[in-house]
């Protein structure tokens, strides 16, 4: 019987030290697949930033042309520039009134999670 002690314990032990190394590999696995997908996000933003700083110059590009081609169409310096100008005004004021109506709401709240809340301690209050 010492014997199947022995082995029983090698397996034992050897099982163990598998496992061991299994969850280290698995551990190793899960920081090199972290480590790539962080290194993906990161270059995708660095490209979203690029984009969007190309987009700003775009649309100041498009607003040059389109004043320019305005004072062209209308034989002004001045009208087509004029023109734009009260298009951004409006436009930014059509946008801090859609935002004003959006964040005069408030904060946030979780309004079924609060009522469930309520409910369930009305339920254990009517137990007692």
């Amino acid at each position: 019987m010492p014997a199947d002690s022995e082995n029983l314990a090698k397996t034992v032990t050897e099982v163990s030290e598998r496992v061991t190394l299994l969850v280290r590999e698995e551990i190793e696995l899960a920081k090199a697949e972290m480590t790539e997908k962080v290194s993906s996000l990161a270059r995708g933003a660095a490209a979203v930033a690029v984009g969007a700083v190309f987009g700003v110059f775009a649309i100041v590009f498009a607003l040059l042309t389109l004043a320019w081609g305005l004072n062209s169409l209308f034989g002004s310096v001045w009208l087509g520039f004029a023109v734009v100008l009260v298009l951004l005004v409006a436009l930014t004021a059509g946008a801090g009134g859609f935002a004003w109506r959006k964040l005069k709401v408030g904060a946030p709240r979780p309004q079924m999670a609060i009522d469930e809340a309520r409910k369930i301690r009305e339920t254990v209050a009517k137990e007692r």
